[in-house]
């Protein structure tokens, strides 16, 4: 990602001059593409366990409208399809669970370059609400317990991002885009053969996100 944020700069740069694209109060921007959420995932030990969990990675179709509150200025919603993660045990290769989720983030960015023709960077600090959903507990989890459940608890967190829009023409542009957002979860897995007995943990999964694809100005 690293890379492609040096790249996109660099042609920005050589080719902004001739560029026609300025951003102006009132403005709408519409991003797509494909985002990567990128778990740096951190696990309490699982209670009767003594292991911690970790989260992969998922990609999937992003679309993320903006709009200009003045031209250095504009709110963001970061929107996706839902991502799919497997839990996994750090300690062994086994499988805990898996889930899904939304986590839509509001963000306030500043467009340095917004009443100028040319390439666009923006940074912003912006709120996470993640919603999950569809939350299993795997065959291999269940082989150790018995059968189970499995609930994540909804996050709010802060947020931080950086991006570029690069014009090839009048309302087009490429987009590269990157978050990272505080996301802390608790988990509960109900045990159904002990009493429905719950085990607790805390997960913080503190993704960042990679966004690639193209922006629309109307």
């Amino acid at each position: 990602m690293k890379n492609v944020m040096t790249l996109a700069v660099a042609v920005a740069l050589a080719g902004g001059a001739a560029m026609t694209q300025a951003y102006e109060a009132g403005d709408w921007i519409l991003r797509a593409g494909a985002a990567t959420v990128a778990p740096d995932a951190d696990s309490d030990k699982v209670p009767g366990l003594g292991v911690t969990v970790d989260v992969d990675n998922d990609t999937q179709l992003s679309i993320i409208p903006a709009y200009m509150v003045t031209e250095d200025w504009g709110l963001e919603l970061l929107a996706a399809t839902p991502f799919k993660h497997n839990i996994d045990v750090n300690e062994a290769p086994l499988d805990a669970g898996s889930t899904k989720h939304l986590p839509p983030t509001l963000t306030l960015h500043w467009y340095p370059r917004g009443g100028s023709a040319g390439w666009q960077p923006y940074v912003g600090v912006g709120i996470n609400y993640t919603y999950f959903f569809d939350e299993k507990a795997a065959r291999d989890l269940e082989g150790i317990v018995g059968k189970a459940d499995l609930d994540l608890d909804d996050s709010f967190g802060l947020s931080a991002s950086a991006g570029v829009d690069i014009p090839f023409g009048e309302n087009w542009s490429f987009n590269a885009g990157v978050w990272y957002i505080d996301i802390d979860t608790t988990a509960t897995v109900t045990l159904r053969e002990a009493d429905n007995a719950k085990v607790k943990f805390d997960v913080d999964i503190d993704p960042w996100v990679y966004n690639i694809g193209i922006a629309y100005k109307f």
